[in-house]
C-alpha cells in the first residue's frame, strides 16, 4: 500500500545578499517571497500549511499559475524536500521524473548509461541491468548504445533517457508534465508506454497546464495560490475554480 499524508508543510527558500530593493520588490511581487529579519536576505515563502492524504488509486492534478508553488510541492511529495515545518509520511518506492536525462554522463556509452540512469531512479545495479534488452529493443537505438551519447542527436538522447526512465514502475508516480518523446513515428509508441507507466502506479501526482491530460488521467486536483492549498477535491470541481479565475 502507498501513501502520502501533508500535515501544515511550510517551506522557505532563504535567498542571502538579495540587496537591491529592485530585487526584493520582483521576489515578494512575484511569489510571495518575505523579507527576513537579515537586511541582506530575503525569504520566499514557497509552501504554507499546506495539508492533504494521497492512497492507493489517487491520481492528482497539481494545478495554479506560475509561481504558485508547485514545484516545490512535488520536490515535497517526492522525498527530495524535507519541510522544516510541519510533516511529510511519504510510504512507497518513488520515482520523480522531471527530466529523463538527469544524471547521466555524456562521454559514457548508451548501455552506461542506462544503468546510471536506472540507478539514480533508485532501482539496484542488479535491476537496472536487467532492463538494458528491454531499452534497447524499445529505444531503436541498436548499435548507437555501444557509443558516447555526446554523438546522440537530441532525438536519440531523448529516446534513450525516456526508455531508461519508464523501465522501472514505482508505486508513486510524480511528473512534471508528462512526458513523451521522439519524432512522429516514435510518438504512439511512446504514448503507450507511459499510459502502462501510469496504470502501473499506485499514486500519481503531475503538474500541467494543460486541461486536458489532466482529465486524462487525474481523479482528484490540488490548487495552489501563492504557496497556499486553495482548493483540494474532485478533478472537476477544483479545475472548474482554476478556469474560472
Amino acid at each position: 500500500m502507498a501513501a502520502i499524508v501533508l500535515d501544515k508543510v511550510t517551506l522557505r527558500y532563504p535567498i542571502y545578499d538579495a540587496r537591491s530593493r529592485s530585487f526584493k520588490l520582483a521576489i515578494l511581487g512575484g511569489v510571495g517571497g518575505s523579507v527576513g529579519g537579515d537586511p541582506g536576505r530575503v525569504e520566499v515563502q514557497a509552501l504554507t500549511d499546506v495539508s492533504m492524504d494521497l492512497h492507493d488509486g489517487d491520481r492528482l492534478a497539481v494545478i495554479g499559475r506560475n509561481g504558485a508553488g508547485k514545484s516545490t510541492l512535488l520536490k515535497v511529495l517526492a522525498g527530495i524536500y524535507e519541510p522544516p515545518e510541519g510533516h511529510a509520511m511519504i510510504q512507497g518506492s518513488v520515482s520523480a521524473l522531471t527530466d529523463v536525462t538527469m544524471g547521466m554522463n555524456m562521454d559514457a556509452t548508451g548501455r552506461e548509461n542506462v544503468i546510471l540512469r536506472c540507478l539514480f531512479l533508485g532501482m539496484t545495479y542488479a535491476e537496472a541491468k536487467a532492463t538494458l534488452p528491454d531499452i534497447e529493443t524499445f529505444s531503436e537505438l541498436g548499435p548507437f548504445l555501444s557509443l558516447p551519447i555526446r554523438t546522440y542527436s537530441a532525438g536519440m538522447l531523448l529516446r534513450l533517457g525516456f526508455a531508461a526512465s519508464t523501465a522501472h514502475h514505482p508505486e508513486i508516480l510524480i511528473m512534471d508534465e508528462v512526458i513523451g518523446a521522439g519524432d512522429n513515428a516514435f510518438a504512439e509508441k511512446a504514448e503507450a508506454r507511459v499510459k502502462d507507466y501510469i496504470e502501473k502506479a499506485r499514486i500519481f501526482v503531475v503538474a500541467s497546464h494543460n486541461p486536458a491530460i489532466l482529465r486524462q488521467f487525474c481523479n482528484k486536483a490540488v490548487l495552489l495560490e501563492a504557496g497556499r492549498l486553495r482548493r483540494f477535491g474532485p478533478l472537476k470541481n477544483v479545475l472548474e475554480e482554476y478556469e474560472a479565475g
